[in-house]
């Protein structure tokens, strides 16, 4: 990444708070709007969120904030994103039974999402997720994504692990995006995949202390990036989905349509039971499972290549058999693959020839028919 010192954080509130927040007449920092200020190298950008009732109202203000910005010494690229905060969340209350009950959220509903989209230059959506961490999940996207691309498909990868991101390690990527004139965030390309991650905003390091709204609107920033073009629209976006099943997954399945999902989980029970909860999930939304990927399926013996199941055997077979989906890869161990993700060199580019490179070229495959 750029190693340059950065515009003072300083000088930038101050900046800022020179543009009045119409509803209070206090300056943008003081009135608390400035949020998730990021500032890398030459490049500044934050949030400015507000009710949805107030957009209008504030759509002025953020011109004059980003005008603002770009006038600080140093801000070569300045963005302010408004955006409109959800409802508040509900609260919680207890049933007269022994057990807390949650209130129901209407924006968790069963069902289809009617305003789902599908961007507009993309032919095809699939997520790839997994109930917990630690399980290869990103490992399969990249490779993924890098298969495709060497099937001859165009490609994006979109990283939307928002908290843990990791594609711009795992793909080797050490630019930063830029923007077009409509102010959508320009995907960077390796391997022929076009990338967009949230790890290419934030500061190298930096934690994201966001909360649930603030965390979806920046997924929706990375969502409305510019994929393909009209001329060439991408044939495939890979979306890889933090673990679990909250704000984030929630708000990607109600705005990006997606053509189905990958449940990528390791052979032990501990790991199954929160992949059936992700596949859950999906299934209450809509959203159609293509198959279970079972990540470090078997170690092969070094000397006679015999599988060995360091981590149990055939658990996500049954899994898939269970859901009635197919088993789309078994990836085994393999040292070449950890080191490809450490390195920004996915294994299926520098060594497609490898059981697990040829795993993912399967799964790809199938997954494109």
């Amino acid at each position: 990444m750029n190693e340059r010192a950065g515009p003072d954080r300083a000088v930038i509130l101050e900046a800022l708070d020179a543009v009045r927040d119409p509803k209070t007449g206090r300056g943008l920092t003081a009135a608390g709007l400035v949020r998730g200020l990021v500032i890398r190298a030459d490049r500044a950008a934050f949030m400015l969120e507000v009710a949805p009732a107030d957009i209008g109202l504030y759509a002025p203000v953020r011109e004059a904030a980003e005008r603002a910005l770009a006038a600080v010494p140093g801000v070569a690229t300045a963005q302010v994103v408004l955006t409109a905060e959800g409802p508040p969340a509900p609260e919680l209350r207890t049933a007269p039974r022994r057990r807390a009950q949650v209130a129901e959220d209407p924006q968790a509903r069963l069902g289809h999402m009617p305003e789902a989209e599908r961007p507009a230059h993309v032919r095809k959506v699939i997520a790839v997720a997994s109930g917990k961490g630690g399980v290869g999940k990103s490992t399969v996207s990249v490779n993924l994504a890098v298969a495709l691309a060497g099937l001859g498909h165009r490609v994006g990868l979109l990283d939307a692990d928002i908290y843990g991101p990791s594609a711009p390690q795992m793909m080797g990527i050490q630019d930063e995006p830029t923007f077009d004139a409509e102010k959508r965030l320009n995907p960077l390309e390796a391997y022929g995949v076009q990338v967009m991650s949230i790890g290419f905003i934030v500061e190298d390091g930096a934690a994201n202390i966001w909360r649930g709204p603030m965390a979806s609107s920046a997924l929706r920033t990375l969502m409305g990036s510019k994929w393909g073009s009209a001329a060439e629209p991408l044939d495939v976006l890979v979306v890889d989905l933090p673990p679990g099943t909250g704000d984030i997954q929630l708000t990607l399945v109600q705005r990006l349509k997606l053509d189905g999902v990958v449940i990528v989980s390791t052979p032990q029970e501990i790991a199954l039971i929160d992949a059936r909860r992700a596949a859950a999930m999906f299934s209450k939304t809509g959203t159609p499972v293509l198959g279970v990927v079972e990540n470090m399926a078997f170690f092969p013996d070094p000397t006679t290549g015999a599988r060995i199941p360091i981590f149990g055997e055939g658990g996500a077979k049954a899994e898939a058999e269970r859901l009635g989906v197919p088993l789309l890869a078994e990836v085994p161990i393999d040292i070449a693959l950890r080191q490809g993700g450490d390195e920004g060199r996915p294994l299926v580019a520098t060594q497609p020839q490898s059981p697990a490179a040829q795993a993912f070229f399967r799964m790809a495959e199938r997954l494109a028919s």
